[in-house]
């Protein structure tokens, strides 16, 4: 397919942004300058991987002729650099290709993330804590930034649940394959037969909402003030610090108290509320156009089993790519960027497919 039209217009458009944002009259709407300064980013790195492609494409074609010429020397030099130039071209061009294809609105937001213990006791809740520490520990190593929203305490030093926000470049985009069912097959701390048990965790992951994108009406919430209390909530135990929001005409509700602050508690609480509802109106609003799509790493629902954690084998196994890792004891270090790798490919792959531009 002859992408040169297409990215004609695309760098005609990229310079109608870079006047616009010369002008200086963007900034007085901040929403809309924000969705064109990431038109702007995104088509910069268009351009650029397009340019690259060329000047690969020219270097090929200098080599395979220099490979054919009489000096001997020059072109066995030529014909060495031929398979690089080649990989290089291939990943040019797939990189062009995802460039090309119409960008996910959320995929620039910042996540809240939530994971709660599933099927088996303290087993699971220890699992939810691996599973937090695994996240945390990925989220220092690539620059986000992690803010506690809510937890509550398992036995053993496990979670019962966790919620959190992660903050940083493109941070849904990266963690939005984690949704689903997390499942464990392990001896328990508390196996004195040694057998192995399986227990679940299942992880959502909401791009975070901001206020334009849904309205919470003042006579649509409720807020209660409580005393907050239970495990780890000791140091706000002689306030009354914790917050309940229900969002009345859905029923959902949102508890808040790891925060010494009333108002915190509340904002952090209003924060999980709306994102949880945007979720709900993108599902529904995806379902209407395209409920006959299922993505090929799958429909990203926290009831869909995902991922298989085998410590007997050292072993994670992704099942909506059939991938299977043999790094497990690194894995749940935060060594996951192969793994979120190849869920983006697939996923990228799939919308090639769609978009009719592989």
């Amino acid at each position: 397919m002859d992408f040169a039209p297409l990215i004609a217009r695309k760098a005609e458009r990229f310079r109608e942004l870079e006047a616009e944002i010369a002008s200086g009259q963007l900034y007085d709407e901040p929403r809309r300058a924000r969705e064109l300064l990431r038109e702007h980013t995104r088509l910069k790195e268009l351009l650029s991987g397009w340019e690259l492609l060329n000047k690969s494409r020219q270097e090929l074609a200098e080599n395979q002729e220099l490979a054919k010429g009489e000096d001997a020397e020059m072109a066995e030099m030529a014909a060495a650099e031929i398979p690089s130039l080649e990989k290089q071209i291939e990943e040019a061009s797939r990189a062009v290709q995802y460039a090309l294809l119409p960008p996910d609105p959320n995929e620039d937001r910042d996540a809240i993330v939530e994971i709660r213990a599933g099927t088996g006791g303290d087993e699971a809740a220890l699992f939810g804590a691996d599973l937090y520490r695994m996240y945390t520990r990925y989220a220092e190593a690539h620059g986000f930034k992690i803010e506690p929203l809510e937890s509550s305490a398992g036995g053993l030093g496990g979670m019962k649940e966790v919620i959190f926000k992660v903050t940083g470049d493109q941070v849904f985009r990266t963690l939005r394959y984690e949704s689903g069912v997390h499942r464990v097959q392990r001896v328990p701390v508390t196996e004195a037969q040694g057998r192995v048990h399986t227990s679940t965790a299942t992880v959502a992951v909401l791009p975070e909402a901001e206020e334009v994108d849904l309205e919470l009406k003042a006579d649509e919430i409720r807020i209660e003030v409580c005393r907050a209390g239970g495990p780890g909530g000791q140091g706000v135990n002689t306030t009354d610090s914790a917050v309940q929001v229900m969002h009345i005409p859905t029923g959902t509700i949102v508890r808040c108290q790891d925060g010494r602050s009333q108002q915190k508690n509340k904002e952090k609480a209003l924060t999980i509320l709306r994102s949880r509802l945007l979720e709900v109106k993108q599902r529904e609003e995806h379902e209407k156009y395209a409920a006959h799509r299922k993505s090929q790493i799958g429909t990203g629902d926290r009831s869909e089993k995902v991922r298989t954690y085998n410590f007997a084998q050292n072993r994670v196994t992704d099942h909506r790519i059939n991938l299977t890792l043999y790094n497990l004891d690194t894995f749940l270090q935060g060594n996951i960027e192969e793994m979120i790798e190849s869920l983006q490919r697939a996923d990228m792959e799939t919308r090639l497919a769609e978009a009719n531009l592989a």
